[in-house]
């Protein structure tokens, strides 16, 4: 796989869900993470698509991140890119799918596995996915590992799309890495 490219890049935001979080270990670094994630791809110009699922009964997308996506795709089965929808949302010229979400032994796995069997090449998050149990998010990461899905970090990500220091919004995108989601949010706001 070669680098991330924003414009040849799309980020999905998998089940961050309100009634999922208690049970979600470290939770928040994976929100936080999220969220610079998102802020950079609305910097830089990357389309953002989220997931729900079963939206009924777990919930909508958690505070932190609600309205951050282009499109919210409902769903129910594990997988995303199954019937919900979602891989109509996706272009081919974006092939490069930047998965953060929960749980990342199930609908990150099952997600990743079948976007890549559709053709398109998942990145997954490390520090923006999270599960129930640490070993399961471990779990998950060494078989997506072993099927040959990259495993990156947020700030890999960002500075990836960014490419150059001399990039027009590198000084925002670093302080988002640097400050942190809502404190670089405001100064883009202020910017």
């Amino acid at each position: 796989m070669r680098m991330l490219d924003a414009a040849r890049s799309t980020l999905l935001l998998v089940d961050f869900q309100a009634r999922l979080m208690p049970a979600i270990s470290g939770a928040a670094a994976a929100i936080a993470n999220a969220q610079r994630l998102a802020a950079a791809a609305h910097l830089l110009g990357v389309p953002i698509l989220a997931t729900e699922q079963n939206p009924a009964g777990l919930g909508g997308t958690v505070d932190e991140l609600a309205g951050r996506a282009d499109t919210t795709v409902a769903k129910t089965s594990f997988d995303a890119s199954a019937g919900t929808g979602l891989t109509g949302l996706l272009s081919p010229d974006r092939a490069s799918i930047v998965v953060a979400g929960w749980e990342a032994h199930v609908c990150v796995l099952q997600t990743a596995l079948g976007l890549a069997a559709k053709g398109f090449a998942p990145v997954i998050v490390q520090d923006a996915v999270a599960s129930r149990r640490p070993e399961s998010k471990a779990g998950a990461l060494q078989r997506l590992a072993h099927h040959r899905i990259e495993i990156v970090t947020t700030e890999m990500v960002v500075f990836e799309w960014l490419r150059d220091c001399t990039h027009p919004a590198f000084r925002e995108a670093l302080a988002l890495v640097k400050d942190g989601p809502r404190e670089a949010i405001g100064f883009l706001r202020r910017g």
